[in-house]
This record gives structure tokens, C-alpha cells and sequence, in this order.
């Protein structure tokens, strides 16, 4: 497993849980196609691995206004998650949002309230430190690929189809194949950079 290095130019990756018809959230926003939890103690230790791995990657999340209020009343308490949920809750997060002024995590520092995600990112690349993470989201991610901001996008495909649902991509979108690793929950996860 490969993520970026330390010292290298920061990357903002976009990483969705998707099922095979490429859908990212179900009509009424589920995500009940989910599969492959990482932490129990049936675990396929790739896959955990990777997750870890992709985790130990970043330093910084970025989250849309609806994930957060999604997120901020589960993660920072979600003890089961272990040593994830503490890795996940220590990262540095912004929350993209036109409405609030504040952003808390629980016990854990707030989250930077920002209005303008593209600036607010390119800032974050100029300086030195580990990959961006914008988790979920995907009215910030069109929005962010249209700006052109968007380096690599992770889709962990779990064995279900949808049929109906919003899309990762809703429109052409020139790809390049990094990784496409299968594991043993029926989970394949394919990275892709995006060509600009």
C-alpha cells in the first residue's frame, strides 16, 4: 500500500464509499450498501490495513455542512471505532458553510468554520504537511472538481448495486488508474488520479 509521503506536495482526495452502479448516497441519503467494517475481530486484515493506512495519510479533513452535522454527534464519542476514530478525530478539520459560525467536535478541537472551500485548500496545499481528505460530501466534490482542485479520488466499491441514488461522477470525468485492489470482504477500493 502506497500513499504519499511526507514532504511531498500535498494532495486533496476525495474518498467515497460507492456501490457498483456508482452510486455514493441512496435517494434518501443512506448508505445502508456499506459493508466491510474494519474493526472487529473478523476483520479482513488487508482491509483494515488499508484503511489504516489511507488514515495515517492525511492530517487534515475536509467536510460539507451536511456531513458534519452527520458526523459531530457520532465520531467524537464512538469509542467501538478505537484507534480510527482516535486518529480520525485528531485530524484537523474544516467545515465548508455558508450558515455556521462555529463548528465544535466534541471534547476534541473544532473544526474551522470556512466559505470559500477552493481558496481555503489551496492554501492548505502551499503549505507543508500530509494529504487532504474531503470526506463525503459530494455537492462539495462536484464543486471542488469543477474548480479543478480535486487531485485523486478513492472509491471503496462494496458488492451492492442501487440502481437509483446521487452519482460520484454526474458528468464526464478523465481518469487515471492508480491502484485497484480487491480484499476478502467482497470490498475492491480503485484510486484514480484526475487528469488536469
Amino acid at each position: 500500500m502506497t500513499f504519499a509521503a511526507v514532504g511531498a506536495t500535498r494532495k486533496l482526495v476525495v474518498q467515497q464509499w460507492v456501490t457498483v452502479d456508482n452510486i455514493a448516497a441512496e435517494e434518501d441519503g443512506g448508505l445502508s450498501f456499506v459493508s466491510g467494517e474494519p474493526f472487529s475481530e473478523k476483520s479482513d486484515p488487508a482491509f483494515k490495513a488499508s484503511v489504516m493506512g489511507f488514515i495515517d495519510s492525511v492530517d487534515t479533513m475536509i467536510l460539507g455542512a451536511n456531513t458534519y452535522a452527520q458526523s459531530k454527534d457520532y465520531w467524537p464519542y464512538a469509542d467501538e471505532q478505537g484507534e480510527y476514530g482516535k486518529k480520525l478525530n485528531s485530524l484537523t478539520k474544516f467545515v465548508v458553510s455558508s450558515k455556521l459560525d462555529e463548528a465544535p467536535w466534541g471534547d476534541f478541537p473544532a473544526a474551522t468554520v470556512t466559505r470559500d472551500p477552493v481558496a481555503t485548500i489551496r492554501e492548505l496545499k502551499a503549505q507543508s504537511g500530509k494529504d487532504i481528505w474531503l470526506w463525503g460530501s459530494l455537492t462539495l466534490m462536484h464543486s471542488l472538481l469543477d474548480a479543478g482542485v480535486v487531485d485523486e479520488v478513492q472509491m471503496r466499491v462494496c458488492p451492492a448495486s442501487r440502481g437509483r441514488g446521487r452519482r460520484v461522477f454526474e458528468d464526464r470525468q478523465d481518469l487515471k488508474v492508480v491502484e485497484a485492489t480487491p480484499f476478502g470482504n467482497g470490498v475492491v477500493l480503485l484510486r484514480y488520479e484526475i487528469k488536469k
